[in-house]
Formats: C-alpha cells, structure tokens, sequence
C-alpha cells in the first residue's frame, strides 16, 4: 500500500487505539519507518493531551462577563448613528435618493423636450436660445472657420472632378 492511501486511515488508528488497527496497517507500518514514526508522534501527542488539565475559570469570571456585557449594550450608538447601522434602512435610503434623482432629471429633459416641440431650441452653452432659426444662425456664427475648411473642402473637389 502506499503511504498517501493510507494517511487518514492511520489517524483514525492513532485515535481509535492502536488495538483497533487493521491488518493491512499493521502490516505497513512494519514495513514503513516514516509511517510507523508518524503514527509514533501522533501517539505521543495524543498522550500529552490525555495529561493536559483544563484550568479552572476564576470564581467571578460570569459575574465579570455579565458585568461587561452590561457595559457594551449601553455603549452602543443611539439617534442617527444606530439608524445608519442598518444595512436595510441605508438602503431603503440610497434607493429614495436615487429615484428622487432621476424624477428631477425626468422633469428637465420632459421640459426640453416640449420646448424643442414647440419650436424652440433648448439652451445653448453660451446660454442663448430663442427660436430654432436665431439658435441656428448664431451656431453657423460661432462655427465659421469650420464650416470655411469645409467650402475649401468642396472647391478642391470640384476643380479636380
């Protein structure tokens, strides 16, 4: 047999006493050293912790632990600090915030919306908009030197055609 097979089968010797070993591990432990060392050291370990005395608890150690269990229940955090523990209210919270968010922001885009249906354009960035035709002529302003290289675009093509 091989040693990894075997492993936890000799544990469970080494823990249930060595008289209840089958053969087959009684029969690799004398032809193994490193295995039958193994379960040597887990046998001395087990002996050592048989020896082990668990040491008594102090006669006021529950009157102690009670005491300091008093003392952190009223440390506790109360008002608002106690409502932000709780994971389901912060939620409930952040959820409010955004859908109040998002109704604000449903609000203006529905007033630019009916604004550029009724013929109006919406604000520009410099700020300025009345109608679609003054907005219109005041873009192709700002937007001159474009809109130029885009005629001298056109001219070239033209002359090559």
């Amino acid at each position: 047999m091989k040693c990894g097979t075997l492993r936890d089968a000799l544990i469970e010797a080494v823990l249930s006493g060595p008289d209840l070993a089958t053969p087959a591990i009684e029969e690799h432990l004398a032809t193994c050293p490193a295995c039958a060392e193994e379960v040597a050291s887990l046998r001395r370990t087990m002996n050592l912790l048989d020896e082990w005395q668990v040491p008594e608890p102090s006669p006021y150690f529950s009157a102690r632990l009670r005491a300091r269990m008093r003392e952190e229940r009223t440390m506790q955090p109360t008002g608002w600090r106690a409502w932000l523990q709780r994971p389901a209210i912060v939620t409930a919270a952040a959820a409010l915030f955004a859908v109040g968010v998002g109704m604000l922001g449903g609000a203006r885009w529905k007033a630019d919306h009916q604004r550029t249906l009724a013929g109006y354009s919406t604000p520009s960035a410099a700020g300025v908009g009345s109608t679609n035709a003054v907005g219109d002529l005041q873009y192709l302003d700002n937007h001159a030197d474009l809109f130029s290289d885009f005629d001298a675009l056109d001219d070239s093509q033209t002359e090559t055609n």
